[in-house]
């Protein structure tokens, strides 16, 4: 997904309100410039990330963070169990309640508010615009053999298990994966993270091979390629994985929310909006 001028922008300011360092944002700006066409906001975040690395150490640990929210859904993890269980179609619920844990996003949200993300399990219905998108990753999942999902961050990850539950209990000739993160990057789950909520017995994990908020074919190991090379049915949660993912010739349903300027105005759409899109 090509950087918009005003997305180009953003990343700057958010690297400007880090440090005043005019060495270090001279870089920042250097790569900003010179940018190729098919480069993405999380490679370019990589990119910053060595930099700061080098410069000044390691950034902001996260791990605090990543072990609140996994604790706070996991805290939540029965009772969320059986509001999917006693509804009327316990999959669809599963995956609007995976949606909802995308607000969960220290990269693209400005300020992540618990109290907001726990207002937005007031409505976890499946609305009509998701139901194509829907109908058709029912009838891929009944056709294909392996499902990958693609994860975005901690919290999230275990709505994700709760979702793959309902996947392997209506689709059992599934073989099921996840592909995580390869290294700490702000709060996205990693392989430690996907075994401490329990992921791993669901889903064989497989590491994308580096830091970064997205997931880049070429920098990946030829084990997560081949995961994703040979994947019948893939789900990429979050905006990280759309944009590094869209646009690339492969069958993809994509489910996140719209959190920043850039994806309400691609989708037309407010603030938190869900989006459950497919991409042949």
């Amino acid at each position: 997904m090509r950087i918009s001028e005003s997305c180009a922008a953003c990343l700057y300011d958010k690297q400007k309100n880090k440090t005043d360092d005019e060495e270090y944002l001279s870089e920042i700006r250097s790569l900003l410039d010179n940018r190729k066409e098919t480069d993405t906001s999380p490679y370019m975040v990589y990119l910053f990330n060595k930099v700061h690395v080098r410069r000044f150490g390691a950034g902001a640990d996260y791990k605090d963070i990543k072990k609140k929210y996994n604790d706070l859904v996991l805290g939540m993890e029965e009772s969320l169990r059986r509001e999917i269980e006693r509804s009327e179609d316990p999959l669809a619920k599963a995956l609007i309640m995976a949606r909802v844990g995308n607000y969960i996003d220290f990269g693209a949200m400005n300020h992540v508010d618990q109290d907001e993300f726990l207002t937005l399990f007031r409505d976890t219905e499946m609305r009509e615009d998701d139901r194509k998108t829907y109908a058709s990753f029912l009838e891929a999942c009944e056709k294909g053999k392996t499902f990958l999902l693609v994860c975005d961050n901690c919290g999230e990850i275990v709505l994700d298990k709760l979702l793959l539950e309902q996947i392997v209990r209506r689709f059992p000739h599934l073989t099921m994966k996840a592909l995580v993160r390869g290294g700490e990057v702000l709060n996205d789950a990693t392989a430690d993270d996907a075994a401490y909520v329990g992921l791993d017995n669901i889903a064989e994990i497989i590491s994308n091979g580096d830091s970064i908020a997205g997931t880049v074919y070429d920098l990946m190991p030829e084990t997560a390629k081949k995961a994703l090379d040979e994947a019948d049915v893939i789900l990429a949660k979050g905006q990280g994985n759309y944009e590094t993912m869209s646009d690339q010739g492969r069958h993809i349903f994509y489910e996140f929310l719209c959190k920043c300027d850039l994806f309400t105005s691609r989708f037309g759409v407010p603030r938190l909006t869900g989006i459950f899109t497919e991409e042949r």
